[in-house]
Protein backbone atom coordinates (compact mmCIF):
# COMPACT_ATOMS: atom_id res chain seq x y z
CA UNK A 1 0.00 0.00 0.00
CA UNK A 2 1.38 3.65 -1.08
CA UNK A 3 2.41 5.52 2.16
CA UNK A 4 2.51 9.06 2.43
CA UNK A 5 5.13 11.50 2.96
CA UNK A 6 6.72 11.52 5.89
CA UNK A 7 3.98 10.31 7.77
CA UNK A 8 4.29 9.28 11.35
CA UNK A 9 5.27 5.88 10.69
CA UNK A 10 7.94 7.29 8.21
CA UNK A 11 10.88 4.68 7.93
CA UNK A 12 9.06 1.78 9.87
CA UNK A 13 8.21 -1.19 7.53
CA UNK A 14 6.31 -3.23 9.79
CA UNK A 15 4.23 -3.62 13.09
CA UNK A 16 6.70 -4.61 14.83
CA UNK A 17 9.21 -1.32 13.41
CA UNK A 18 6.14 0.62 14.58
CA UNK A 19 6.19 -0.94 18.37
CA UNK A 20 9.40 -0.76 18.60
CA UNK A 21 9.56 3.33 17.96
CA UNK A 22 6.55 4.25 19.87
CA UNK A 23 6.38 2.20 22.64
CA UNK A 24 10.33 2.17 23.43
CA UNK A 25 12.40 5.21 21.34
CA UNK A 26 10.17 7.97 20.48
CA UNK A 27 10.11 9.45 23.59
CA UNK A 28 13.17 9.46 25.33
CA UNK A 29 15.44 12.17 25.77
CA UNK A 30 17.83 13.19 23.81
CA UNK A 31 21.99 13.15 24.74
CA UNK A 32 24.03 15.28 21.88
CA UNK A 33 27.44 14.38 23.18
CA UNK A 34 29.19 16.14 20.04
CA UNK A 35 28.01 19.24 17.88
CA UNK A 36 29.52 22.38 17.21
CA UNK A 37 26.28 24.70 18.48
CA UNK A 38 27.60 28.34 19.75
CA UNK A 39 27.62 28.26 22.96
CA UNK A 40 27.31 31.89 22.68
CA UNK A 41 24.15 31.67 21.15
CA UNK A 42 22.91 29.36 24.02
CA UNK A 43 24.68 32.26 26.35
CA UNK A 44 22.32 34.90 25.22
CA UNK A 45 19.56 32.80 24.21
CA UNK A 46 19.17 34.82 21.09
CA UNK A 47 16.04 34.71 18.51
CA UNK A 48 17.15 33.92 14.68
CA UNK A 49 15.80 36.70 12.48
CA UNK A 50 14.53 34.79 9.62
CA UNK A 51 14.90 31.06 8.16
CA UNK A 52 17.89 31.92 6.83
CA UNK A 53 19.33 33.02 9.48
CA UNK A 54 18.77 29.61 11.64
CA UNK A 55 19.00 27.31 8.70
CA UNK A 56 21.20 28.30 5.89
CA UNK A 57 23.93 30.41 7.31
CA UNK A 58 26.75 27.84 7.83
CA UNK A 59 25.20 24.85 6.94
CA UNK A 60 26.96 23.35 4.53
CA UNK A 61 25.30 20.51 3.72
CA UNK A 62 22.97 22.76 1.54
CA UNK A 63 25.69 24.88 0.50
CA UNK A 64 26.91 22.23 -1.60
CA UNK A 65 23.50 21.38 -2.50
CA UNK A 66 22.45 24.64 -3.95
CA UNK A 67 26.25 25.11 -5.91
CA UNK A 68 25.46 21.70 -7.42
CA UNK A 69 21.74 22.89 -8.71
CA UNK A 70 23.48 26.11 -10.21
CA UNK A 71 23.25 28.50 -7.66
CA UNK A 72 25.50 31.10 -7.58
CA UNK A 73 27.70 32.06 -4.54
CA UNK A 74 25.94 35.48 -3.62
CA UNK A 75 23.38 33.93 -2.53
CA UNK A 76 24.93 31.18 -0.83
CA UNK A 77 28.33 32.67 1.54
CA UNK A 78 27.35 36.12 -0.47
CA UNK A 79 25.81 39.31 0.24
CA UNK A 80 22.38 38.69 -1.27
CA UNK A 81 19.24 39.90 0.91
CA UNK A 82 18.42 36.48 3.33
CA UNK A 83 14.61 36.11 1.69
CA UNK A 84 16.77 35.87 -1.87
CA UNK A 85 19.25 33.48 -0.20
CA UNK A 86 15.87 31.21 0.56
CA UNK A 87 14.34 31.43 -1.99
CA UNK A 88 17.38 29.76 -3.82
CA UNK A 89 17.41 27.05 -1.29
CA UNK A 90 13.37 26.47 -2.09
CA UNK A 91 14.53 26.39 -5.50
CA UNK A 92 16.82 23.48 -4.48
CA UNK A 93 14.90 21.33 -2.66
CA UNK A 94 12.69 20.11 -5.43
CA UNK A 95 15.80 18.85 -6.83
CA UNK A 96 17.16 17.11 -3.69
CA UNK A 97 14.78 14.11 -4.08
CA UNK A 98 17.13 10.41 -2.13
CA UNK A 99 19.47 13.30 -0.68
CA UNK A 100 19.11 13.22 3.16
CA UNK A 101 18.82 16.92 2.73
CA UNK A 102 15.65 16.62 1.48
CA UNK A 103 13.97 14.07 4.49
CA UNK A 104 16.35 16.77 6.59
CA UNK A 105 14.43 19.77 5.68
CA UNK A 106 11.10 18.78 5.99
CA UNK A 107 11.33 16.97 9.01
CA UNK A 108 12.69 19.92 10.29
CA UNK A 109 9.83 22.02 8.85
CA UNK A 110 7.16 19.64 10.40
CA UNK A 111 8.79 18.98 14.20
CA UNK A 112 9.79 22.91 14.41
CA UNK A 113 7.06 24.81 12.67
CA UNK A 114 4.40 22.56 12.30
CA UNK A 115 4.35 22.72 8.46
CA UNK A 116 3.26 19.71 6.19
CA UNK A 117 3.57 21.49 3.14
CA UNK A 118 6.66 20.39 0.67
CA UNK A 119 8.96 23.41 0.56
CA UNK A 120 9.22 24.87 -3.47
CA UNK A 121 9.48 27.53 -5.16
CA UNK A 122 5.66 28.09 -5.11
CA UNK A 123 5.11 28.09 -1.32
CA UNK A 124 8.56 29.61 -0.47
CA UNK A 125 7.77 33.23 0.61
CA UNK A 126 4.73 32.30 2.48
CA UNK A 127 6.45 29.62 4.20
CA UNK A 128 10.06 31.97 4.94
CA UNK A 129 6.86 34.73 6.47
CA UNK A 130 5.27 32.24 8.59
CA UNK A 131 8.24 30.88 10.13
CA UNK A 132 9.91 34.28 10.65
CA UNK A 133 7.03 35.38 12.54
CA UNK A 134 7.33 31.71 14.99
CA UNK A 135 10.98 32.40 15.07
CA UNK A 136 10.14 35.81 17.17
CA UNK A 137 7.95 34.26 19.35
CA UNK A 138 9.60 33.27 23.21
CA UNK A 139 9.12 29.76 22.40
CA UNK A 140 11.47 30.07 19.65
CA UNK A 141 14.19 31.20 21.81
CA UNK A 142 17.77 29.53 21.04
CA UNK A 143 17.24 27.81 25.08
CA UNK A 144 13.72 26.84 24.31
CA UNK A 145 14.49 25.61 20.98
CA UNK A 146 16.51 23.10 22.51
CA UNK A 147 14.53 21.93 25.38
CA UNK A 148 11.28 21.84 23.59
CA UNK A 149 13.17 18.73 21.76
CA UNK A 150 13.59 16.66 24.92
CA UNK A 151 17.47 17.51 24.76
CA UNK A 152 19.32 16.54 27.90
CA UNK A 153 22.70 17.59 27.49
CA UNK A 154 24.65 18.55 24.55
CA UNK A 155 28.40 18.98 24.48
CA UNK A 156 30.40 21.87 22.06
CA UNK A 157 33.35 21.58 20.02
CA UNK A 158 36.02 24.19 21.81
CA UNK A 159 39.44 24.85 21.34
CA UNK A 160 42.10 25.34 24.01
CA UNK A 161 42.00 29.03 23.66
CA UNK A 162 38.17 28.99 24.60
CA UNK A 163 37.95 31.20 27.75
CA UNK A 164 34.23 29.07 28.07
CA UNK A 165 32.93 31.97 29.53
CA UNK A 166 29.90 31.49 27.77
CA UNK A 167 29.35 27.82 29.59
CA UNK A 168 30.10 29.37 32.61
CA UNK A 169 27.51 31.78 31.63
CA UNK A 170 24.83 29.27 31.19
CA UNK A 171 25.92 27.29 33.84
CA UNK A 172 25.35 30.46 36.19
CA UNK A 173 21.61 30.92 34.80
CA UNK A 174 21.10 27.85 35.88
CA UNK A 175 19.85 26.74 32.22
CA UNK A 176 17.89 23.01 32.37
CA UNK A 177 20.02 21.46 29.67
CA UNK A 178 23.57 20.42 30.03
CA UNK A 179 25.76 22.63 28.06
CA UNK A 180 29.48 20.97 28.34
CA UNK A 181 32.64 22.07 26.55
CA UNK A 182 34.71 19.37 24.58
CA UNK A 183 38.54 20.18 24.52
CA UNK A 184 39.23 19.74 20.87
CA UNK A 185 43.06 20.74 20.19
CA UNK A 186 43.26 20.27 16.49
CA UNK A 187 44.64 24.08 15.83
CA UNK A 188 47.35 23.18 18.22
CA UNK A 189 48.57 20.37 15.99
CA UNK A 190 48.80 22.10 13.15
CA UNK A 191 52.61 22.05 12.61
CA UNK A 192 52.04 21.64 8.66
CA UNK A 193 51.69 25.14 9.16
CA UNK A 194 53.86 26.56 10.93
CA UNK A 195 52.81 30.49 10.36
CA UNK A 196 49.41 30.01 11.95
CA UNK A 197 50.66 27.74 14.70
CA UNK A 198 52.88 30.18 15.50
CA UNK A 199 49.98 32.93 15.90
CA UNK A 200 48.18 30.33 18.07
CA UNK A 201 51.23 29.45 20.45
CA UNK A 202 51.40 32.81 20.85
CA UNK A 203 47.74 33.47 21.66
CA UNK A 204 48.62 30.37 23.84
CA UNK A 205 51.14 32.37 25.73
CA UNK A 206 49.02 35.60 26.29
CA UNK A 207 46.07 32.91 27.93
CA UNK A 208 48.39 31.51 29.89
CA UNK A 209 50.90 33.83 31.06
CA UNK A 210 53.84 31.63 30.22
CA UNK A 211 56.53 32.24 27.60
CA UNK A 212 56.61 29.55 25.27
CA UNK A 213 60.11 28.66 23.92
CA UNK A 214 60.33 24.90 24.33
CA UNK A 215 57.98 21.72 23.25
CA UNK A 216 58.16 21.33 27.34
CA UNK A 217 56.92 24.40 27.96
CA UNK A 218 54.12 24.12 25.15
CA UNK A 219 53.03 20.86 26.76
CA UNK A 220 52.97 22.60 30.03
CA UNK A 221 50.21 25.08 28.45
CA UNK A 222 48.36 22.39 27.10
CA UNK A 223 48.20 20.97 30.00
CA UNK A 224 47.14 23.98 31.52
CA UNK A 225 43.89 24.64 29.64
CA UNK A 226 43.16 20.36 29.78
CA UNK A 227 43.20 21.11 33.47
CA UNK A 228 41.15 24.09 32.84
CA UNK A 229 38.57 22.58 30.94
CA UNK A 230 38.17 19.78 32.97
CA UNK A 231 37.40 22.60 36.22
CA UNK A 232 34.55 23.65 33.70
CA UNK A 233 32.77 20.15 33.60
CA UNK A 234 34.61 18.81 30.12
CA UNK A 235 35.10 15.40 30.12
CA UNK A 236 35.67 14.59 26.52
CA UNK A 237 38.49 15.58 24.19
CA UNK A 238 37.98 15.13 20.46
CA UNK A 239 40.44 15.05 17.19
CA UNK A 240 39.39 15.76 13.73
CA UNK A 241 42.10 13.81 11.85
CA UNK A 242 42.72 12.90 7.84
CA UNK A 243 44.66 9.80 9.66
CA UNK A 244 45.69 8.48 12.95
CA UNK A 245 49.57 9.66 13.73
CA UNK A 246 51.97 7.42 15.57
CA UNK A 247 55.63 7.70 15.19
CA UNK A 248 58.39 7.40 17.70
CA UNK A 249 59.77 10.76 19.40
CA UNK A 250 62.58 11.90 21.86
CA UNK A 251 62.31 14.94 23.78
CA UNK A 252 65.53 15.98 21.98
CA UNK A 253 64.04 15.42 18.50
CA UNK A 254 60.75 17.40 19.47
CA UNK A 255 62.56 20.32 20.74
CA UNK A 256 64.62 20.73 17.70
CA UNK A 257 61.12 20.64 16.00
CA UNK A 258 59.65 23.13 18.21
CA UNK A 259 62.87 25.81 17.39
CA UNK A 260 62.06 25.11 14.20
CA UNK A 261 58.58 26.11 14.66
CA UNK A 262 59.10 28.99 16.58
CA UNK A 263 61.84 30.44 13.65
CA UNK A 264 58.65 29.95 11.42
CA UNK A 265 60.90 27.11 9.43
CA UNK A 266 58.61 24.97 7.55
CA UNK A 267 59.18 21.06 8.70
CA UNK A 268 59.88 17.99 6.52
CA UNK A 269 57.04 15.11 6.93
CA UNK A 270 58.74 13.18 9.45
CA UNK A 271 58.66 15.99 11.78
CA UNK A 272 55.20 17.01 11.60
CA UNK A 273 54.25 13.02 12.09
CA UNK A 274 56.63 12.89 15.34
CA UNK A 275 55.43 16.19 16.56
CA UNK A 276 51.92 15.18 16.02
CA UNK A 277 52.13 12.19 17.44
CA UNK A 278 53.64 13.34 20.37
CA UNK A 279 50.50 15.68 21.11
CA UNK A 280 48.26 12.83 20.27
CA UNK A 281 49.68 11.02 23.01
CA UNK A 282 50.38 12.97 25.44
CA UNK A 283 46.59 14.28 24.85
CA UNK A 284 45.69 10.86 25.38
CA UNK A 285 47.50 10.11 28.83
CA UNK A 286 45.63 13.24 30.25
CA UNK A 287 42.50 12.10 29.24
CA UNK A 288 42.85 8.98 31.15
CA UNK A 289 44.24 10.49 34.14
CA UNK A 290 41.09 12.31 34.64
CA UNK A 291 38.45 9.63 33.14
CA UNK A 292 37.29 11.24 30.22
CA UNK A 293 36.31 9.89 26.43
CA UNK A 294 38.51 10.81 23.58
CA UNK A 295 36.84 10.77 20.30
CA UNK A 296 38.60 10.38 16.69
CA UNK A 297 37.18 11.49 13.57
CA UNK A 298 39.12 9.97 10.63
CA UNK A 299 39.27 10.19 7.32
CA UNK A 300 37.76 13.74 5.82
CA UNK A 301 40.20 15.44 2.92
CA UNK A 302 39.63 19.29 3.82
CA UNK A 303 39.38 22.08 1.50
CA UNK A 304 39.97 20.46 -1.34
CA UNK A 305 39.18 23.91 -3.79
CA UNK A 306 42.31 26.34 -3.19
CA UNK A 307 40.21 29.09 -4.70
CA UNK A 308 37.09 28.49 -2.68
CA UNK A 309 39.42 28.32 0.71
CA UNK A 310 40.75 31.90 -0.46
CA UNK A 311 37.87 33.38 -1.14
CA UNK A 312 35.46 31.47 1.19
CA UNK A 313 37.48 30.03 4.15
CA UNK A 314 37.13 26.84 5.90
CA UNK A 315 34.30 24.24 6.79
CA UNK A 316 32.47 25.98 3.31
CA UNK A 317 31.07 22.88 1.82
CA UNK A 318 34.76 22.10 -0.35
CA UNK A 319 35.76 18.85 1.70
CA UNK A 320 35.32 15.21 0.69
CA UNK A 321 35.95 11.53 1.74
CA UNK A 322 39.81 10.61 1.97
CA UNK A 323 41.57 7.32 1.67
CA UNK A 324 44.10 7.15 3.80
CA UNK A 325 45.89 3.81 5.73
CA UNK A 326 44.27 3.82 9.07
CA UNK A 327 44.99 0.51 10.54
CA UNK A 328 48.61 -0.01 11.32
CA UNK A 329 49.15 3.82 12.85
CA UNK A 330 45.61 3.03 14.93
CA UNK A 331 47.05 0.05 16.22
CA UNK A 332 50.20 1.17 17.23
CA UNK A 333 48.60 4.29 19.31
CA UNK A 334 46.06 2.51 20.88
CA UNK A 335 48.07 -0.47 22.28
CA UNK A 336 51.35 2.11 23.17
CA UNK A 337 48.68 3.01 25.43
CA UNK A 338 47.14 -0.16 26.32
CA UNK A 339 50.43 -1.59 27.12
CA UNK A 340 50.75 1.09 30.01
CA UNK A 341 47.26 0.64 31.34
CA UNK A 342 46.59 4.54 30.04
CA UNK A 343 43.95 3.55 27.51
CA UNK A 344 41.01 5.97 28.15
CA UNK A 345 37.21 5.41 26.65
CA UNK A 346 37.45 5.71 23.27
CA UNK A 347 35.53 6.52 20.02
CA UNK A 348 36.30 6.56 16.64
CA UNK A 349 34.22 7.74 13.37
CA UNK A 350 35.54 6.90 10.15
CA UNK A 351 34.77 8.84 7.19
CA UNK A 352 35.20 6.69 4.44
CA UNK A 353 32.78 2.90 4.23
CA UNK A 354 35.56 1.11 2.97
CA UNK A 355 37.23 1.26 6.21
CA UNK A 356 33.59 0.39 8.27
CA UNK A 357 35.44 -2.77 9.00
CA UNK A 358 38.69 -2.11 9.55
CA UNK A 359 37.25 0.33 12.35
CA UNK A 360 35.41 -1.85 14.23
CA UNK A 361 37.59 -4.65 14.11
CA UNK A 362 40.58 -2.40 15.03
CA UNK A 363 38.62 -0.89 18.04
CA UNK A 364 37.61 -5.29 19.47
CA UNK A 365 41.21 -5.73 20.09
CA UNK A 366 40.83 -2.76 23.04
CA UNK A 367 38.11 -3.79 25.11
CA UNK A 368 39.31 -5.45 27.90
CA UNK A 369 36.20 -6.07 30.30
CA UNK A 370 36.43 -2.78 32.24
CA UNK A 371 33.68 -1.34 30.97
CA UNK A 372 31.16 -2.51 28.25
CA UNK A 373 31.49 -0.79 25.26
CA UNK A 374 34.30 0.84 26.23
CA UNK A 375 36.37 0.88 22.60
CA UNK A 376 33.71 2.37 20.49
CA UNK A 377 33.13 2.16 16.42
CA UNK A 378 30.86 6.10 16.16
CA UNK A 379 28.22 6.42 13.98
CA UNK A 380 28.03 7.06 11.19
CA UNK A 381 29.77 10.32 10.19
CA UNK A 382 29.25 13.59 7.85
CA UNK A 383 28.74 12.25 4.40
CA UNK A 384 27.48 8.63 6.04
CA UNK A 385 25.18 10.55 8.38
CA UNK A 386 22.36 9.38 6.17
CA UNK A 387 19.77 5.98 5.29
CA UNK A 388 22.16 3.83 3.58
CA UNK A 389 25.39 5.34 5.81
CA UNK A 390 23.68 4.77 9.50
CA UNK A 391 22.55 1.35 8.26
CA UNK A 392 26.11 0.26 7.13
CA UNK A 393 27.13 1.29 10.02
CA UNK A 394 25.02 -0.38 12.35
CA UNK A 395 25.23 -3.70 10.28
CA UNK A 396 29.40 -3.56 10.08
CA UNK A 397 29.09 -3.01 14.25
CA UNK A 398 26.59 -5.49 14.52
CA UNK A 399 28.94 -8.35 12.63
CA UNK A 400 32.14 -7.37 13.95
CA UNK A 401 31.40 -5.64 17.41
CA UNK A 402 28.13 -5.52 19.87
CA UNK A 403 25.77 -2.93 18.86
CA UNK A 404 23.62 -3.63 22.18
CA UNK A 405 26.53 -1.51 23.78
CA UNK A 406 26.81 0.94 21.15
CA UNK A 407 26.35 4.22 22.75
CA UNK A 408 24.09 6.27 19.79
CA UNK A 409 23.69 9.19 17.51
CA UNK A 410 25.01 12.45 17.71
CA UNK A 411 23.75 15.66 15.53
CA UNK A 412 27.72 17.12 15.18
CA UNK A 413 25.84 20.00 13.85
CA UNK A 414 25.57 23.96 13.93
CA UNK A 415 22.12 23.78 13.58
CA UNK A 416 19.63 24.58 16.21
CA UNK A 417 16.91 22.85 14.17
CA UNK A 418 19.13 19.50 14.02
CA UNK A 419 17.84 16.98 16.68
CA UNK A 420 15.08 15.61 14.49
CA UNK A 421 18.50 13.56 13.30
CA UNK A 422 18.11 11.57 16.69
CA UNK A 423 14.76 10.97 15.61
CA UNK A 424 15.77 9.78 11.94
CA UNK A 425 18.15 7.45 13.61
CA UNK A 426 16.25 5.51 15.87
CA UNK A 427 13.65 5.07 13.29
CA UNK A 428 16.25 3.43 11.00
CA UNK A 429 17.75 1.36 14.05
CA UNK A 430 14.17 0.25 14.92
CA UNK A 431 13.34 -1.09 11.39
CA UNK A 432 16.55 -2.74 11.08
CA UNK A 433 15.95 -5.03 14.26
CA UNK A 434 12.19 -5.12 13.26
CA UNK A 435 13.15 -6.75 10.19
CA UNK A 436 15.30 -9.30 11.67
CA UNK A 437 12.26 -9.78 13.90
CA UNK A 438 10.12 -10.58 11.27
CA UNK A 439 12.68 -12.84 8.97
CA UNK A 440 12.80 -15.08 12.47
CA UNK A 441 16.50 -14.08 12.56
CA UNK A 442 15.45 -12.79 16.07
CA UNK A 443 13.22 -13.77 18.38
CA UNK A 444 10.12 -11.83 18.50
CA UNK A 445 10.50 -10.74 21.44
CA UNK A 446 9.28 -7.24 21.83
CA UNK A 447 10.42 -6.73 25.41
CA UNK A 448 13.99 -7.15 25.35
CA UNK A 449 14.54 -6.03 22.34
CA UNK A 450 12.67 -2.97 23.21
CA UNK A 451 15.50 -2.58 25.79
CA UNK A 452 18.12 -2.63 23.45
CA UNK A 453 16.50 0.18 21.76
CA UNK A 454 16.40 1.99 24.28
CA UNK A 455 20.13 1.30 25.76
CA UNK A 456 21.63 2.56 21.95
CA UNK A 457 19.05 5.35 21.89
CA UNK A 458 19.62 6.53 25.24
CA UNK A 459 20.66 4.65 28.14
CA UNK A 460 24.15 3.68 26.97
CA UNK A 461 25.29 6.95 26.42
CA UNK A 462 23.96 7.82 29.99
CA UNK A 463 26.01 5.22 31.58
CA UNK A 464 29.19 5.70 29.44
CA UNK A 465 29.59 8.94 29.79
CA UNK A 466 28.92 9.62 33.42
CA UNK A 467 27.81 13.29 32.98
Amino acid sequence: MRKVFLEENFLLESESAIRLYHEFARDLPIIDYHGHLPPEEIAGDIHFKNLTEIWLKGDHYKWRAMRTNGVGEEFITGNRPDEEKFEKWAETVPYTLRNPLYHWTHLELQRYFGIHEILSPLNARKIYEACGKMLQTPSFSVRNLIQGKNVELICTTDDPLDTLASHQRIHRDGYGVKILPTFRPDKSMQAESVIPLNAYIDKMEILTGREIQSFTKYLEALKLRHDYFDQNGCSLSDHGLERMYFKEFTETSLEKIFKKIRRTQELDKGEIEEIKSALLYHFAIWDHEKGWVQQFHLGALRNNSSKAFRSIGPDSGFDSIGDWSQAESLSRFFNSLDSENKLAKTIVYNLNPSDNEVIASMVGNFNDGSFAGKMQFGSAWWFLDQKDGMTRQLNTLSNLGLISRMVGMLTDSRSFLSFPRHEYFRRILCNLFARDMENGELPYDLNWIGKIIQDISYFNAKNYFKF
